[in-house]
């Protein structure tokens, strides 16, 4: 990681609370954009951290980020990469997915997927830099789903 202050740990469920709060923080700026709350926020955290692979972020002690990943067959798939407003722009969603790519390698899985909304053009256009390709769109609660996959070399 960067600079020596950042640590990545498990959620465990003590942590759901913070999970949904940073969630809810991260995300609060896209409501006027798609008009609605997005998908995320209200989101069942006891059962993300229970069933899920939610890796957090900590930066100078402060949970910075998160990571939610689902193990299907063949591929990983994002499920949630969120950054606390206050952590944005230093490189933490890029980390994150990064950690998902080598936790996907290091499962022997094939690729890794992830979905956004249309409308949140800049993470399209971050997913895209990083190597994601669309894969395929779809109609999803008024707007469009954008179904994202990037192939994964095979860590040996």
């Amino acid at each position: 990681m960067r600079k020596g202050h950042e640590k990545l740990v498990r959620a465990t469920m003590g942590d759901a609370d913070a999970v949904r709060s940073l969630v809810r923080s991260a995300y609060a700026k896209w409501i006027p954009v798609i008009g609605r709350e997005p998908k995320p926020m209200g989101a069942d955290y006891e059962h993300a951290v229970q069933h899920h692979l939610v890796d957090l972020l900590y930066a100078d002690g402060e949970l910075a980020g998160l990571i939610e990943m689902i193990r299907e067959t063949g591929c990983l798939l994002i499920e949630n990469v969120a950054v606390a407003p206050a952590f944005q722009g230093r490189g933490y969603g890029r980390l994150l997915l990064t950690h998902a790519e080598a936790l996907a390698g290091s499962l022997g899985l094939r690729e890794i997927r992830l979905y956004t909304n249309k409308m949140f053009a800049e993470n399209i256009a971050l997913y895209l830099k990083l190597g994601y390709t669309i894969d395929r769109e779809e109609p999803f609660l008024g707007g469009i789903a954008v179904h994202m996959r990037k192939p994964i070399p095979r860590y040996a």
